[in-house]
């Protein structure tokens, strides 16, 4: 019973860390020199929360504006990470994904390699329960990562993602939808004209 105290601990902190840095910091810093907003899919998401977590991290989300950031239905973001390898980058994701998995049979994922251009994609489902052990958060994401080279030479990786999210009742209506336009957002982020980051 403790050790799943702990996973929900562990899910609802990664659900709503990113929120809690959003009151906290304010405005956000643009480490990565896109100060949005983001087209995306015909809605303009603006920079709602950044964080530089290590030297060589920078992390920063994206919300259309109006949006309650504790319970957001859609959220662009882009971190970049140098001195990494694509591959490793993704390793970590997957390897990260797997851990969850083994402790959550809910959360799925999906990984997409474009040979073409050395691109990859990870599509992925997780999930959080409230105290009573019932599902309250369904979040999906597509996760789309090039290699890139900073100002320096330094080789590096910058991810584009979206995440959608429901909550409570609604998250039914959520996953028969998933199941019927799955590929939807998939192929919008692999055609989105990614933003040049600058670090």
């Amino acid at each position: 019973m403790k050790n799943k105290q702990t996973i929900l601990f562990i899910l609802i902190t990664f659900f709503m860390s990113a929120t809690i840095n959003a009151q906290a910091q304010v405005p956000p810093a643009d480490y990565v020199h896109v100060p949005g907003p983001i087209l995306f899919d015909g809605k303009a998401y603006s920079l709602s929360w950044s964080s530089h977590p290590a030297s060589n991290f920078y992390k920063q989300e994206y919300l259309v504006k109006g949006d309650n950031p504790d319970r957001f239905k859609m959220m662009v973001l882009t971190d970049v990470v140098t001195g990494a390898s694509i591959k490793d980058v993704v390793s970590a994701k997957i390897n990260e994904l797997k851990k969850m998995k083994a402790a959550n049979p809910f959360v799925n994922y999906d990984v997409i390699n474009n040979t073409k251009t050395g691109e990859y994609m990870i599509d992925f489902l997780l999930s959080a329960n409230d105290a009573n052990g019932n599902m309250n958060i369904v979040e999906r994401n597509v996760y789309r990562y090039r290699a890139l080279t900073d100002k320096t030479g330094k080789a590096g990786v910058q991810l584009f993602g979206l995440s959608t999210r429901s909550y409570g009742a609604d998250i039914n209506n959520f996953l028969v939808a998933l199941k019927a336009n799955r590929k939807y957002l998939v192929n919008k982020v692999a055609q989105f004209k990614l933003p040049e980051v600058k670090i």
